[in-house]
């Protein structure tokens, strides 16, 4: 079984894209995008316009995963039309292209560290590390990786995360995160002045609440599920963490199109630049990839992935936060000595 260089080398053939498939994915999806949007919009029932807004909100999610493959260079290179079309978007959706490229290449060359996977991704540390944090730290560890912080995505991570608190930290540097969070505010303000409450929740918050939300998930689950395996910094590997520390999502053929196949993780991260319609077919092409760790959308497995905390290295496994009961048994021998 190849891995490393040999293993990458071997999915570089699937990194070719064919431009007018790719040009007509974007298409399906802004038409699919406005259809859902504007019938969200006219509908005379409120049941058939809250489910054109949750489809509206699933086609935002398939067009952050097109967005996604335009930032690594997978689809549509070097075309000024698509650059605009996602920066355009990228603004919209709060996920504004200058933070969203520096994080998530970081995250890319960093996945699945023991210290320093945090950028990009969710914050994870040890047992032996929790065990040395403040109250405080524990604390904002735990709000990070709380489900309700995924759940409001909306305002945890892309509002406040990849907007306010950006160009906040570095206004030069982040100044599209302003444009992004300003354009937000005009937006939802038109909206309610112009057309009324009705209209900004059918329209645009109900979607992009429900799309921020499926997102954040996505971005946990693809990297925090049972078997899910962590590197210290000095022994990591690229092509281990791609194989072994990301996740394939199982899905059927509707979700796999809402999230143009971002389930195929493990795939995505051997090799970022294979476009998202290729992924399925280099999966099935090299039989490196043919078991990968799996996790989906089941109740139970969501839970197995939000009940996982802390990094345990004895075990070689993720556990939970300790019961306090433990941690005072762990302490006992030192207190004793």
């Amino acid at each position: 079984m190849r891995t490393g260089k040999d293993l990458i080398d071997a999915s570089r053939p699937f990194a070719t894209e064919d431009r007018a498939r790719s040009w007509l994915h974007l298409i399906v999806t802004i038409v699919v995008l406005a259809a859902a949007t504007t019938g969200a919009a006219m509908a005379p029932s409120a049941i058939v316009r809250v489910g054109l807004a949750i489809v509206s909100g699933l086609t935002i999610v398939r067009m952050f995963a097109l967005y996604h493959d335009f930032m690594h260079g997978a689809i549509l290179r070097g075309s000024g039309v698509a650059r605009a079309i996602f920066y355009v978007y990228a603004l919209l959706a709060l996920t504004p292209p200058r933070v969203w490229r520096e994080t998530h290449n970081y995250h890319h060359a960093n996945t699945a560290k023991l210290v320093g996977s945090h950028v990009g991704s969710y914050a994870m540390v040890s047992t032996a590390m929790w065990s040395r944090m403040t109250p405080s730290a524990r604390l904002q560890y735990r709000l990070v990786r709380h489900p309700l912080t995924i759940l409001f995505g909306y305002v945890t991570i892309f509002l406040v995360g990849m907007g306010i608190r950006p160009f906040l930290r570095s206004p030069r540097k982040n100044w599209d995160s302003a444009v992004s969070v300003v354009l937000h505010a005009a937006t939802v303000f038109v909206l309610w002045r112009f057309f009324g409450v009705e209209m900004l929740l059918f329209t645009y918050l109900l979607p992009l609440c429900l799309a921020t939300a499926v997102g954040g998930y996505l971005f946990y689950a693809q990297h925090n599920f049972p078997g899910v395996f962590v590197q210290p910094r000095e022994s990591w590997s690229y092509t281990e963490a791609a194989l072994h520390s990301s996740s394939f999502m199982k899905m059927g053929p509707v979700l796999r199109f809402f999230t143009a196949n971002i389930g195929y993780h493990h795939v995505h991260h051997l090799l970022a630049q294979i476009p998202f319609y290729r992924l399925p077919e280099a999966m099935a092409a090299l039989p490196e990839l043919h078991d990968p760790p799996t996790t989906s959308f089941a109740p139970g497995e969501v839970l197995a992935c939000f009940r996982l905390k802390l990094w345990d290295a004895d075990l070689g496994q993720m556990v939970g936060y300790p019961r306090p009961r433990d941690q005072a048994a762990r302490s006992a021998p030192r207190l004793a000595s």
